[in-house]
């Protein structure tokens, strides 16, 4: 029962603090003037409703979502192998290492021009996505490694464990918490990077590019729309697959 109370406060408290702040946005936008400048949330929600029935809408949805996606995925298999990798074979961490620090270090608007040099807008999304996640996989991931108690290997090596059963039994404990913070910060940044790669290299049918033509031609609804629309569907992923990844590790 009182779990059930709790959950239901934390609902009420959420739903109030929503409404709280639609109000704020509302009054502001009622201040200003100007639909233009600061549309409210109705307008907002409007021009939601005028995006969802169209063919042109789930396409953009559809392809970004694709193509961060992808992005994302191949940064993860990518740098938890790489992390393994490291641990492994000592010259190959001291090989990557100052990659990942390097991409970290390195602006987003700046990695999205250079990589615009290389390859066309459609698929600068997915590479964006995947250079903001694979440092943040690597080093989650190489450290959980790292971190695994020495005892447990040396409980191991005396009951003479192959390495399967030293995988399952010792590795993968030490190493799930830190993969999944790794995946639950890695998803945002994928859809965050995305989109600015979809905003600056204008990739075709990318929610992106909707949001600069938006901009462009003062369609500022719809520039709050496709907005809301990046959130949630950002947050719908996150939710899928992080319930996905806790009911797969345990």
């Amino acid at each position: 029962m009182n779990h059930m109370d709790s959950k239901t406060k934390k609902a009420i408290y959420t739903a109030a603090a929503v409404i709280f702040w639609l109000l704020v946005w509302q009054v502001l936008s009622v201040a200003t003037g100007s639909r233009v400048i600061l549309p409210g949330p109705l307008d907002a929600l409007k021009a939601l409703f005028r995006l969802i029935p169209t063919l042109t809408f789930w396409k953009t949805v559809g392809n970004s979502f694709l193509h961060i996606v992808f992005g994302f995925l191949c940064a993860v298999i990518l740098g938890t192998f790489l992390a393994a990798a490291s641990y492994r074979f000592v010259p190959i961490k001291y090989l990557f290492s100052p990659l990942m620090k390097l991409i970290k270090a390195v602006p987003v608007a700046s990695f999205i021009i250079l990589v615009l040099l290389w390859i066309n807008s459609r698929q600068l999304p997915a590479v964006i996505s995947f250079l903001m996640v694979l440092p943040v996989i690597y080093t989650n991931v190489l450290a959980g490694i790292e971190g695994t108690d020495p005892k447990l290997l040396e409980m191991a090596q005396v009951f003479r464990l192959n390495n399967a059963k030293k995988l399952k039994y010792i590795y993968i404990p030490a190493v799930k918490p830190h993969f999944v913070s790794a995946v639950n910060i890695a998803l945002g940044f994928s859809w965050k990077s995305g989109v600015a790669a979809e905003v600056i290299g204008l990739s075709p049918n990318a929610i992106g590019t909707r949001l600069y033509d938006a901009k462009l031609y003062l369609l500022t609804d719809e520039l709050f729309a496709w907005t809301a629309v990046i959130v949630l569907v950002s947050v719908a992923f996150e939710k899928i697959v992080m319930r996905l990844l806790r009911a797969a590790v345990g």
